[in-house]
């Protein structure tokens, strides 16, 4: 439309989530006509977020290290584990303050129908991470979505013979809702009137 390289930044943001093709437009109209400046330093801060931030060779969230700050912090409690499912998931819960174990992020759900099975979503890394003996409770902490709840049932049935006080995270988070959508009171009120879970 105005330039070959306009239309390959419109076609770049469109891979945002939700951003259509008017929105994209809007977005890069903005950019090039009224923030040049800015539009300079996102496109220096995306380039080293791309370059610099990784997983966490333990946790697998984010971070810069090969270890991020929650698995090397001595104050957290280590025989705690919350499991989650996206680093999303991860900032929400810190959010709150109310949490001071260690994190567990699969990187998806269990969806069958998409091809996403326990090998996908790095279930076999938390296996053998539970099996190390060290933690003695986990918390799922997964979506209350259709995959979330059956990720959640899943890894209840493999963690049975091992001896851990498994408990899910109340249900004060919205049937269908996303962790990172949920505000931090009711999160944090989730997170302390978990249950056991069967």
């Amino acid at each position: 439309m105005f330039s070959p390289k306009f239309d390959e930044l419109v076609q770049a943001l469109r891979i945002l989530p939700s951003v259509g093709p008017k929105s994209a437009q809007r977005m890069a109209l903005n950019l090039i006509m009224k923030n040049k400046e800015r539009a300079e330093i996102l496109a220096n801060a995306l380039h080293d977020a791309v370059n610099h931030i990784q997983t966490c060779s333990i946790c697998h969230s984010l971070t810069e290290d090969d270890i991020c700050s929650i698995c090397q912090a001595y104050d957290r409690e280590d025989s705690l584990l919350c499991v989650v499912e996206s680093p999303a998931d991860v900032m929400a819960i810190e959010q709150t303050g109310s949490f001071r174990g260690k994190y567990h992020v699969l990187g998806g759900r269990l969806s069958p129908l998409d091809g996403i099975g326990p090998e996908e979503i790095g279930i076999p890394a938390l296996m053998a991470r539970l099996q190390q003996g060290q933690i003695e409770e986990v918390i799922l902490a997964t979506n209350a979505t259709v995959e979330g709840q059956a990720t959640a049932h899943y890894l209840l049935e493999a963690c049975k013979h091992l001896p851990l006080r498994m408990t899910r995270i109340a249900q004060g988070v919205p049937q269908g809702g996303e962790l990172e959508y949920v505000d931090s009171h009711t999160l944090g009120q989730a997170l302390h009137q978990r249950l056991q879970f069967k």
